[in-house]
């Protein structure tokens, strides 16, 4: 092969392997999921792996891995978990994580708070409302907008 052709062929393959990369990146950067029901979080695939504690329904979880009927979550502290899949639900809830929150009205830290979420409460994601913003809806089926920097899971 000439220089050229060694040059090209050099050239494809890097975009394909940067948009591989890309394409891997965007699709698991934020890949959330949440219990769907209170179930064990072991430290390896398999029943027979030891058992660490139970995570409670609707606990924001992000996938780093998935099995045949296992995924690898990672929780808000950073640890790492491997839960069954039959556990986990694609519906996605976020978590207080200070002691408390203000849901307001809009997404505005001016507007009418609607309710205090305490700390580790789960709420429903139901889309980024941009400005650091993110609308919630509560079990109770009150919604409104919480700050971004407030909750885990988004």
């Amino acid at each position: 092969m000439n220089y050229a052709a060694d040059k090209f062929a050099m050239l494809a393959r890097s975009s394909v392997l940067c948009g591989l990369l890309g394409a891997y990146s965007s699709a698991h950067a934020f890949d959330f999921v949440s219990v769907a029901f209170p179930a064990i979080l072991y430290d390896a695939p398999s029943l027979k792996a030891k058992k660490l504690f139970v995570a409670t329904r609707y606990l924001p979880l992000e996938k780093v891995v998935s099995l045949d009927n296992w995924v690898k979550v990672r929780d808000n502290s950073g640890k790492l978990f491997w839960i069954e899949k039959r556990a986990v639900s694609g519906k996605r809830f976020v978590m207080v994580t200070k002691p408390v929150a203000a849901v307001h009205e809009n997404p505005d830290a001016n507007s009418v708070v609607i309710f205090q979420a305490p700390q580790q409460l789960a709420l429903e994601w139901q889309e980024e409302a941009g400005n650091g913003w993110l609308k919630v809806r509560h079990i109770d089926g009150t919604t409104g907008y919480i700050k971004l920097s407030e909750v885990w899971g988004d």
